[in-house]
């Protein structure tokens, strides 16, 4: 039997076992990136709207999409799917691909490793704006908040 620390949690050895466990699960968390660790994100930005359209839209599948957003965004982005597609069946309508050009970005960095951008999307009928937050994770970029108004 081995002997427990008067501090320790029940069942943690004197060894370190709980941690050796939180270091681990430290480590292998997903690790903050700085901007120098990152590449440029005006293309992550446009290409990420392009497919957050085509996705609304029907034309693309969502799970292209979870590798460059978090958990949230991919959970808030099914509703939306799941919305739309809805409304097309209602309207008779069958998903296409939606003509339409990526415009300006406009992007701000209110921390380090951390990006905040509009990318204005323009078709036919109308104008639209996309709200992207990037963050730095693990030497890359990813969506923590996607919003199309």
């Amino acid at each position: 039997m081995t002997a427990r620390q008067p501090d320790a949690p029940r069942g943690a050895a004197i060894h370190g076992t709980s941690a050796r466990r939180l270091d681990l699960d430290e480590y292998f968390a997903r690790q903050r990136a700085g901007r120098a660790e990152l590449p440029d994100p005006e293309p992550v930005l446009r290409n990420l709207t392009h497919c957050v359209i085509e996705v609304l839209a029907g034309a693309r599948d969502l799970e292209q999409l979870a590798r460059w957003v978090t958990d949230d965004v991919y959970r808030n982005l099914s509703k939306r799917v799941v919305l739309a597609a809805r409304a097309r069946r209602v309207k008779g309508l069958v998903p296409q691909r939606p003509a339409f050009t990526v415009g300006r970005v406009h992007l701000a960095e209110p921390a380090d490793g951390i990006v905040e951008a509009v990318v204005m999307v323009h078709q036919r009928a109308r104008s639209r704006a996309v709200a992207i937050r990037l963050e730095g994770l693990d030497q890359r970029w990813r969506a923590s908040v996607i919003s199309v108004l």
